[in-house]
């Protein structure tokens, strides 16, 4: 079996160091296994300080009857798991059981056309590390987080989860496309080689409390927020990009959350799955943007900018498998979710480094 330490060595030390307490401690963690209770789940979330750990960690918290359960959220301050010898470190640290695979070089459509190789790279390596740890210490569970945007630049709608690899991704984000897209691959690779219980989830549009809500950098419901907040602050009118006409299915960060922890506890397909609110859930980005307005108390003018582009008009993803699986499974009302999204911002605003922005 695997070398499991317990080393409180910093992680950016040297890999024989590392192997040296490792090799030290290999007795003492012999006796410590033979004389324990029963296993105690031990489930570890990389990039657990960014939006989907953060709603992860308050749906846990908010449960009962998890007491035989430890879960540990990691930050870029725990080590580099694009390094091996630290994400080794790491795993030796907390000695997972589980996983839950957030962590991803991500950035917006600028940087993923300027910089494809890095991103291509960042993200297989990361993700190779992750699952040789995985692979090596025998974890009973590993979920990755993927992207509806890996998707077929031309394809049918709606999108399902067996049209991943049928054409190419856009190009303009095709290096952090094919980069995820090998995740799916990896998973049915070490489940029929090694009897791997490798999944992956497929989100569509998340938000929710601990978004990036930067003004220029930001997916569309934290950027529509922020912009609100400073219009209805100085009084100027509303102004939405597009006519608005577009639609999207959104996923408030919490209904993810639940629905990643019973991905983890209870689905055991290698292959992935969709993780999204129905088709019949698609909002246009001019309900977004009154949603976002009446959840601000913004009572001026809301104008649209029909100069601007408006980008795909609809990038509709089909949930029925996970409905087969949770036909009963209850979405947080669209406005609800945005309510407390924007009474989060707003309360956490003035407050320095708890807003992203």
């Amino acid at each position: 079996g695997a070398v499991r330490t317990r080393s409180t060595r910093s992680p950016r030390e040297d890999g024989g160091a590392v192997l040296r307490d490792a090799l030290f401690s290999l007795a003492r963690d012999a006796n410590t296994v033979t004389m324990s209770s029963p296993e105690k789940t031990v489930v570890m979330v990389t990039g657990g300080s960014g939006l989907v750990g953060k709603a992860i960690q308050e749906v846990i918290e908010a449960e009962e009857g998890t007491l035989n359960e430890r879960w540990v959220y990691l930050s870029s301050g725990d080590g580099d798991l694009t390094c091996p010898i630290q994400t080794s470190a790491i795993f030796d640290k907390y000695m997972p059981t589980h996983v839950i695979h957030l962590a991803a070089q991500v950035g917006g459509l600028f940087a993923n056309m300027k910089y494809k190789v890095q991103f291509w790279r960042n993200n297989v390596i990361m993700n190779d590390n992750i699952f040789q740890e995985c692979h090596k210490r025998n974890i009973k569970k590993l979920v990755s987080c993927l992207s509806t945007c890996i998707f077929p630049d031309k394809t049918t709608f709606p999108i399902d989860e067996t049209m991943i690899h049928d054409g190419a991704p856009h190009f303009s984000n095709e290096g952090y496309a094919y980069a995820k897209r090998m995740v799916d691959v990896q998973n049915r690779m070490y489940r029929d080689q090694y009897g791997m219980k490798f999944t992956s989830v497929i989100p569509t549009n998340i938000f929710g409390k601990h978004d990036n809500f930067h003004l220029e950098d930001s997916h569309v419901i934290p950027g529509l927020i922020h912009r609100g907040y400073l219009c209805k602050q100085k009084g100027e009118p509303f102004q939405i990009w597009g006519t608005g006409k577009p639609l999207r299915q959104f996923i408030f960060s919490k209904d993810l959350a639940r629905l990643m922890v019973w991905t983890l506890r209870s689905y055991d397909e290698a292959d992935p799955i969709i993780l999204s609110v129905g088709e019949e859930d698609e909002v246009s980005i001019a309900d977004v943007a009154h949603t976002v307005a009446k959840a601000l108390g913004f009572e001026g003018e809301i104008q649209f900018d029909a100069t601007k582009a408006d980008g795909q008009h609809k990038k509709t993803a089909n949930n029925a498998k996970l409905r087969r699986y949770l036909p009963d499974f209850k979405f947080t009302p669209f406005e609800d979710a945005m309510k407390e999204t924007v009474e989060w911002f707003t309360e956490n605003y003035a407050t320095p480094g708890r807003v992203r922005k």
